[in-house]
């Protein structure tokens, strides 16, 4: 049976929402100025529209389009888009892991839509040629729980008719995103960068903005979701103003990362670290029996949320349960010693660990922990076996 590491990560955090926070990272370096202000004061407001132009800067957003912030994180940015923008054409619907799935569901059955939904098994992308231009196209660039994502945007016609609505929370800040082939892209503070939860970013093209100014959707919106007031787009939202109260705290957590960001050289260096982390781990991999990457072909492989199944017999013959208890328990060791946290597949994926390698997760950290992960396997078939 393997040793104990001699060697934990510094900053043990794997999770993939909320995600690690920033190297250095403190809550005293936040500004504390504007706590209990009331959420419309100027100085306030201000803030807010700085937080938005920073966003812009830092992910490089086309000067054309228009940012604004929903409450719920990337589910309400989401929500808001379907609510406000679908029902003028047809819908194709990309479901190749749990978001996706999420988001054909409220087309269907609580927008009352009929979308075409082009599906996968879990680490497969759908057949993309059968996307229609003539079709709004709602789809995640990354799949959080699958550790699959779109390695172009070539399916994506440039002279398409319909809106490209895309589900970018876990590949913002990380991956580089086709801004001429996308016309809504959403993400949220707590994965894009390791800000704190409830607090949603809407990126939307002049296209997306010609939509909500044509289009009124023959249903009721919830207040929360309206990106439309009575003419059309409620421009307001793009200057800092806000469609209910917002945390401070959490804005001033979010401006504080993306100023980190700006310091290290923005979205070039954010990918940069991205990817070394990944391959950091994707190295480990290769060269580990017992594990392999849950998606297969490597062109398509997410590199902030890295998803990895067991393929050791003695873990496969196992059903489905059985493999659900051997994570858990390889998990409650990892913790237990404080190597890792947050490292099992989202509940609703095939059993088998999820690391988290976005751009606030340092490469030591990442080669510090696979020796532990191989201990803890060591350990859990060890009791496996009796």
């Amino acid at each position: 049976m393997l040793n104990r590491p001699a060697v934990k990560p510094e900053r043990p955090w794997f999770s993939a929402g909320p995600t690690a926070k920033r190297p250095g990272w403190s809550s005293q370096g936040l500004s504390h100025d504007l706590l209990g202000r009331g959420i419309r004061a100027p100085e306030v407001v201000e803030r807010f529209a700085y937080g938005l132009e920073l966003t812009r800067q830092v992910l490089e957003v086309p000067q054309d389009w228009v940012l604004v912030y929903t409450p719920g994180s990337d589910t309400g940015a989401v929500e808001a888009a379907l609510w406000s923008m679908l029902g003028q054409r047809p819908v194709q619907v990309l479901a190749f892991e749990n978001f996706g799935k999420q988001w054909a569901i409220d087309v269907r059955d609580h927008l009352k839509l009929e979308p075409e939904v082009l599906s996968a098994p879990w680490g497969e992308l759908p057949d993309l040629s059968r996307v229609d231009p003539a079709s709004d196209l709602v789809f995640p660039w990354n799949g959080t729980t699958s550790g699959v994502r779109m390695p172009n945007a070539d399916f994506i016609a440039e002279d398409r008719e319909g809106l490209a609505i895309c589900d970018a929370t876990s590949a913002a800040f990380a991956m580089d995103l086709p801004w001429a082939r996308l016309d809504v892209v959403t993400f949220s503070f707590q994965k894009a960068l390791g800000g704190e939860a409830g607090i949603g970013v809407v990126a939307m093209s002049p296209r997306a903005v010609a939509r909500l100014d044509s289009y009124a959707p023959p249903r009721p919106v919830p207040k929360v979701l309206r990106l439309r007031d009575s003419e059309g787009f409620d421009r307001a939202l793009a200057t800092g103003s806000m469609i209910n109260t917002y945390s401070v705290w959490t804005l001033e957590d979010w401006i504080d990362a993306l100023e980190w960001a700006a310091s290290i050289g923005g979205i070039e260096t954010l990918i940069a670290r991205t990817e070394a982390n990944a391959a950091a781990l994707g190295a480990w991999v290769e060269r580990t029996d017992w594990i392999d990457f849950l998606a297969g072909d490597p062109a398509s492989r997410s590199t902030t949320s890295v998803c990895l199944k067991i393929v050791d017999d003695r873990v496969t013959a196992l059903d489905e349960a059985g493999r659900q208890a051997f994570v858990k328990r390889m998990k409650a060791l990892l913790e237990v010693e404080g190597a890792a946290f947050d490292v099992e597949s989202h509940r609703n994926a095939p059993a088998g660990l999820r690391l988290w390698c976005g751009c606030t997760v340092e490469t030591a950290d990442v080669v510090a922990v696979t020796p532990w992960l191989d201990w803890a396997f060591a350990h859990t078939v060890a009791a496996l076996n009796g």
